[in-house]
């Protein structure tokens, strides 16, 4: 419990700095329907995981007369659940980056449109797009590391209570 004050001074450094990081970053043309799903989706998934954290806090606050045996193990959820929040709003930030970039590129080529596309901005655009696939993967990455870390409590609690198969007898 005497952890917890850390915990909340850690999150709240996490979000600072990810809001920092966000004001920094220049007013951008509105985003294309792709990346304003990405960003929608992005966000929930933020807002899923502050739940789960103020949910997490409010279990650990409750005083208890005795030490509680599963405060160690929401002070290791706490944890995971911050590390994947600094995740997210890293990949959320890289995710706009490269949305910028792809903008700007795309905005010079349509300029370039009138006479002849230049080499170097179809190679910036092709880089751009290739950034904003490998962003997007590695949000879903991180969507599939959540799952399953979601998913295995859960199977470990059901592979404890599953009876072993029965044998097949034959008999000649």
């Amino acid at each position: 419990m005497t952890e917890l004050p850390e915990l909340e001074r850690r999150i709240s450094a996490a979000l600072r700095r990810i809001g920092d990081g966000l004001d920094r970053l220049p007013a951008a043309e509105p985003a294309a329907p792709a990346d304003d799903a990405a960003l929608r989706i992005a966000a929930q998934e933020i807002a899923r995981l502050k739940a789960e954290l103020a949910a997490a806090q409010a279990a650990a606050a409750i005083p208890a007369a005795a030490p509680d045996p599963e405060a160690a193990g929401l002070r290791a959820r706490v944890e995971e659940l911050t590390r994947q929040l600094d995740d997210q709003g890293l990949e959320l930030s890289r995710m706009r980056q490269t949305t910028i970039q792809l903008r700007e590129t795309l905005r010079a080529m349509r300029e370039q449109q009138q006479g002849q596309v230049e080499a170097h901005l179809l190679n910036k655009a092709m880089l751009a797009e290739l950034e904003a696939l490998r962003a997007v993967r590695a949000s879903e990455v991180i969507e599939l590391e959540q799952l399953i870390s979601e998913l295995v409590p859960i199977l470990e609690a059901n592979a404890d209570q599953t009876p072993p198969l029965a044998e097949e007898t034959t008999d000649a």
